[in-house]
């Protein structure tokens, strides 16, 4: 008489909010629930939220913001919630991001299942009910994994913080004279965060084109240039 030796499915557990989770453990459950869409593992602990329009209307204006950068800087690429990896426990989900690609120098890589690893040279958040995370354990992930510049728009404290790694260390960026931000890792672009803010997109669009067309963003554009011609 046969035997029926086949070993039974092990059942998934569902993923929640505040887990304890390897990153493996994350992914395994992550990928058991396609129907989830945001879900991130930060030192160790799952975080799952739903996102209402007081998110997601400031999101897509941060994402419009940058997304015109990187129209207008061959060598560079932009991302809407990624998940990315960066160590056994952290894989978060950044709101944004700017990187430059590995052809051109970038510090992160794509693997071949398709996420990001490594950190990329710039990360946003819009926080509107995660300050506490986004500023304290999310922002320590970052610094430790030196990303070079991180940006926190803390929406119901109507501010913006742009934050640059100096060494060890973040620091915030200061506006210059004329009250604009701007980047160090990617020249030319420009900020006017309190028009972003208050929801002036006009001068939001004004102030950014006068990065793209500034002398420090054509020599960028140039510098990529050249160092994808240095990985052929």
């Amino acid at each position: 008489m046969a035997v029926d030796v086949r070993i039974p499915a092990v059942e998934i557990p569902p993923l929640r909010d505040g887990d304890r989770l390897t990153r493996e453990e994350f992914e395994q459950r992550w990928d058991a629930m396609p129907e989830v869409k945001n879900a991130e593992l930060i030192e160790g602990v799952v975080h799952m939220a739903p996102l209402s329009r007081d998110h997601g209307t400031p999101h897509f204006n941060l994402i419009t913001w940058l997304g015109m950068y990187q129209m207008l800087t061959p060598g560079i690429e932009g991302g809407d919630n990624c998940s990315i990896r960066f160590d056994d426990r952290n894989m978060p989900q950044p709101d944004a991001l700017l990187r430059i690609l590995e052809s051109h120098g970038g510090r992160c890589r794509v693997t071949p299942d398709r996420y990001l690893e490594g950190g990329p040279e710039l990360l946003a958040e819009v926080s509107r009910t995660t300050a506490d995370d986004d500023l304290g354990a999310k922002r320590e992930v970052y610094r430790r994994h030196k990303v070079p510049e991180y940006i926190v728009w803390r929406v119901a404290d109507r501010e913006l913080d742009w934050f640059i790694l100096r060494g060890d260390y973040y620091f915030v960026i200061d506006p210059g004279a004329d009250g604009i931000l701007r980047s160090e890792v990617f020249p030319g672009l420009w900020l006017d965060a309190a028009a972003l803010i208050r929801g002036d997109s006009a001068r939001v669009l004004t102030v950014a084109q006068l990065g793209h067309g500034s002398p420090e963003h054509a020599a960028f554009i140039a510098e990529l240039r050249r160092r994808s011609l240095g990985h052929q």
